[in-house]
């Protein structure tokens, strides 16, 4: 595949995840995070089995006999991810919480070395902390002597939570590689719109059925762009680059996320772009390892590039 076609797809990939994170914003107005989960994924569950079923055609007998692990990843990185994130949400602006989930790659890297038994390098250490640091200048809005306050905002500490329960999904992940990506996804998916149904059923005063038009379009977005479209570009594209390069662009999701809402007319502050920089230049140093070991981290789940985003 020419070059150009696989950098456009890794950049179609995270600009469809950076929408997820801007309608969010607007959605949770007229949605509760647990609406907005379960209709996003009941959208994606539909097209989803299909692809799977025709794409990948998995001997579904012995993917069912993961149905253990796979239970733990729907409430792992669907149900409390996706919830924790629309949470978020309501009490942050969109580009913050992309700024702290920019911090992701850097956990899951501390991570792998704790629990995968991975090496991590002085300038592993060294960017990790520079990564902690624009957190920081985030969640403080640049008044770092305010660190031990106890008045952070809310979205803000919900997102941190969020990028664990991501880690932890992905560490948990790797126990699936032998069941086709989509394939892992869909009954992912199927696990968490069941175990959130009787939820709905009897809370229906936090079920909202009149929705703006502009709600349904957002809903459709979220269910057919983040969580499809961006997880076969993703995956794509990995056919024909290195997982560790592909990483690199995971980054483009908070500039994108910058951007749109720029473009809508949102204003961005010195110390939001000031704490960007020093979390991509942290996640970078934090990647920075063997060939061998990046691909590993990255490719932790092989459903990591869809459900967490």
């Amino acid at each position: 595949m020419n070059k150009y076609l696989v950098l456009l797809l890794l950049i179609f990939a995270n600009l469809f995840w950076a929408g997820n994170y801007v309608f969010g914003e607007y959605l949770v107005d007229e949605m509760s995070p647990l609406q907005m989960t379960f209709s996003r994924w009941l959208i994606a569950a539909f097209l989803l089995f299909p692809m799977a079923h025709w794409i990948e055609r998995p001997k579904w007998k012995s993917v069912w006999k993961e149905w253990k692990t796979l239970l733990v990843l729907a409430i792992l990185g669907i149900i409390s991810y996706n919830f924790l994130l629309y949470e978020a949400l309501q009490y942050t602006n969109s580009l913050n919480a992309a700024l702290v989930n920019s911090l992701n790659p850097a956990v899951l890297v501390v991570f792998s070395v704790l629990f995968l038994k991975e090496k991590m390098a002085v300038s592993n250490i060294i960017g990790l902390l520079i990564s902690l640091f624009g957190v920081l200048l985030v969640l403080t809005k640049g008044q770092l002597q305010l660190i031990f306050d106890t008045s952070y905002n809310q979205g803000d500490l919900l997102m941190l939570v969020a990028i664990l329960v991501w880690t932890v999904y992905s560490v948990i992940g790797r126990k699936t590689k032998s069941i086709p990506p989509i394939t892992a996804t869909s009954i992912s998916a199927l696990f968490a719109l069941i175990m959130m149904l009787p939820v709905i059923v009897f809370s229906n005063n936090d079920f909202n059925f009149n929705l703006s038009n502009q709600a349904i379009t957002g809903v459709i977005y979220m269910g057919i762009f983040p969580s499809v479209a961006s997880f076969i570009c993703w995956n794509v594209s990995l056919r024909h680059i290195d997982a560790s390069k592909a990483g690199v662009y995971l980054n483009l999701i908070t500039v994108f996320t910058a951007i749109i809402s720029l473009i809508l007319g949102h204003s961005i502050s010195f110390i939001q772009v000031l704490g960007g920089i020093f979390v991509f230049l942290g996640v970078f140093l934090t990647s920075k390892r063997k060939k061998k070991i990046k691909d590993e981290t990255i490719k932790l789940s092989p459903v990591a590039g869809m459900v967490g985003k």
